[in-house]
């Protein structure tokens, strides 16, 4: 079943209909039409391109993929592109589902480039906002960025709740350093591919709040600045939390430092320790007569230089906190 809709004045009068029913739709002005395309082929946009008056670099972008998210302004037409995301809390790597829609006067084309961007959702905002329905396009499009942006914001709140978690394994004496280092490279990946997502919605969104494009009108107004208002607490969330990423990765190497120094102070006092029974041995190894040569004595001698000159080593490092 093709996943359309058909409103009249406001009023959901049909879904799942044939597209190609579309074009007798869309003549009436009374009516909204949206429909559905999942990675529609060149031939599959060349058969509404020329009923909706869509522009030929809009349907080049709508076909190929890794768009980057903005608004294109053409004649008879608007043309939008954005990414859902979603965050794998085991690994931290973030994925993204590209979207482009088509927005006319009274319709709006999606295209999907995968079957992971859930465009039931996006229905379901519709119709928990059926009231609104009254406003055409304008509510149409409202839905879909409305799930867009809730879904950033979403995926920017993971976000902060995985670096609060490697925040408190920080100062962990149980942390590996090869898994804090791993996930904390993959946050850090994945924060620069969320604002390579986020940050140009702010554009889009502010782009589409200007009147000269009578897209949203004055009743959709403030549902469209609640969307812009989402987009800008993402955005500089974002941002915060880049600079934390990097303030933590900064100071892991700086512990990592720190550890490696007081290993070398210990490593090094007990070297000087050990050197002690080294060197009073070989003195009193050598083939030249010595105090107490040849005798027990010398012996006892020896083993007391050593103990007092170890334990003196030993005292003098332990005051210091080398070891």
């Amino acid at each position: 079943m093709a996943r359309t809709r058909l409103y009249r004045n406001g009023v959901l009068e049909a879904e799942g209909f044939p597209i190609a029913d579309v074009s007798d739709h869309i003549e009436d002005p009374s009516a909204t039409v949206w429909f559905d395309l999942c990675r529609p082929t060149a031939e599959d946009l060349a058969a509404i391109s020329e009923e909706l008056g869509l522009h030929a670099l809009a349907v080049e972008d709508a076909i190929n993929e890794h768009q980057r998210p903005k608004l294109d302004r053409y004649d008879s037409h608007l043309f939008v592109t954005a990414y859902a995301v979603h965050l794998d809390t085991g690994t931290g790597v973030l994925g993204t589902s590209e979207v482009a829609a088509f927005v006319t006067r009274n319709a709006l084309v999606t295209v999907r480039k995968d079957e992971d961007f859930d465009i039931d959702q996006v229905i379901a905002r519709w119709d928990a906002s059926a009231d609104l329905a009254k406003h055409g396009v304008g509510f149409l499009l409202h839905g879909l960025l409305d799930y867009v942006v809730d879904g950033h914001f979403d995926a920017v709140q993971s976000l902060d709740e995985q670096i609060e978690t490697l925040e408190d394994e920080l100062f962990s004496d149980q942390t590996k350093d090869r898994d804090m280092q791993r996930r904390t490279f993959e946050l850090r990946k994945s924060l620069v591919m969320f604002r390579r997502t986020v940050l140009p919605m702010r554009e889009v969104v502010n782009s589409l709040l200007r009147r000269d494009l009578h897209i949203v009108d004055d009743a959709m107004y403030p549902y469209y600045q609640d969307v812009y208002d989402h987009v800008l607490r993402a955005t500089e969330w974002t941002e915060s939390l880049r600079d934390l990423v990097s303030t933590i990765r900064e100071t892991h190497l700086t512990m990592q430092g720190n550890r490696l120094n007081v290993v070398m102070k210990q490593v090094t006092s007990w070297a000087a320790i050990i050197a002690v029974p080294t060197a009073v041995t070989g003195f009193y190894g050598q083939n030249v007569p010595y105090p107490g040569f040849g005798k027990s004595v010398g012996f006892w001698e020896s083993t007391v230089a050593i103990i007092v000159l170890s334990a003196g080593l030993f005292a003098l490092f332990r005051k210091k906190g080398w070891i």
